[in-house]
């Protein structure tokens, strides 16, 4: 017998980790890609050339654990045919105005009503843009779009509370300082509204920011 049958661990069954990592970006020009995704302020991670043909450069955007590569002779599809590549923010009009301030075109913060019939991208989520966030600001409700120069195409997508089930409340963490902030402002709102209910100041004020953000995180109930 086995020492993971003694463990009374199934082997058969045990989940293996598997970490999104890289997706690849074809472009037609290498030189103008690396220069638009080092505008954006990512982290230029590598920039290998063999000589002979074979060049790949990988990029990963801020608090991100998945990054893009392109390059000479990594992908057979078209340049511009990558769509639809999400980046998740906790503050659209931060992530927005950050790109601005960069020189690069976005659109206008959007959202959907609920209408899937329209002009606009098939790729985009609702396909038809409603001007302005989400009335209600719900997390996945409220987007942004730009493209890199040979029209791969960029979603941003503001999330603050997940669904439930999709964070494990037990390993709650914040991919950046920004978050971490935004989170603690959005926690400190939601207090001052509990001070007011409870009418007094709250001692407990750090338990009571804790367990806020990370119900917020997990999509869990959030305390009153």
């Amino acid at each position: 017998m086995s020492t993971n049958a003694i463990r009374g661990i199934d082997t058969k069954t045990a989940p293996v980790d598997m970490k999104f990592e890289i997706v690849v970006i074809p472009v037609s020009d290498v030189a103008r890609a690396k220069e638009f995704y080092a505008k954006l302020g990512w982290r230029l991670d590598a920039d290998y050339d063999d000589g002979k043909g074979f060049r790949i450069i990988q990029f990963t955007p801020p608090g991100s654990g998945c990054s893009v590569i392109f390059g000479k002779n990594i992908t057979s599809a078209a340049p511009g045919s990558a769509q639809g590549l999400y980046l998740i923010v906790s503050d659209i009009e931060a992530a927005r105005k950050a790109l601005l301030d960069r020189g690069v075109e976005v659109s206008g913060v959007f959202h959907n009503d609920g209408v899937y019939a329209g002009t606009d991208e098939p790729y985009l989520f609702g396909r038809a843009r409603v001007s302005g966030p989400d009335p209600a600001h719900a997390s996945y409700r409220s987007f942004a779009s730009f493209r890199d120069p040979d029209g791969n195409g960029w979603l941003f997508q503001e999330i603050t509370t997940r669904l439930a089930g999709r964070i494990d409340p037990a390993a709650t963490s914040f991919a950046s300082a920004n978050d971490l902030a935004s989170a603690m402002r959005r926690a400190s709102s939601a207090h001052g509204e509990h001070e007011k209910r409870i009418g007094a100041a709250d001692p407990n004020w750090p338990d009571w920011y804790a367990a806020y953000m990370v119900a917020e995180q997990a999509g869990t109930e959030l305390p009153q």
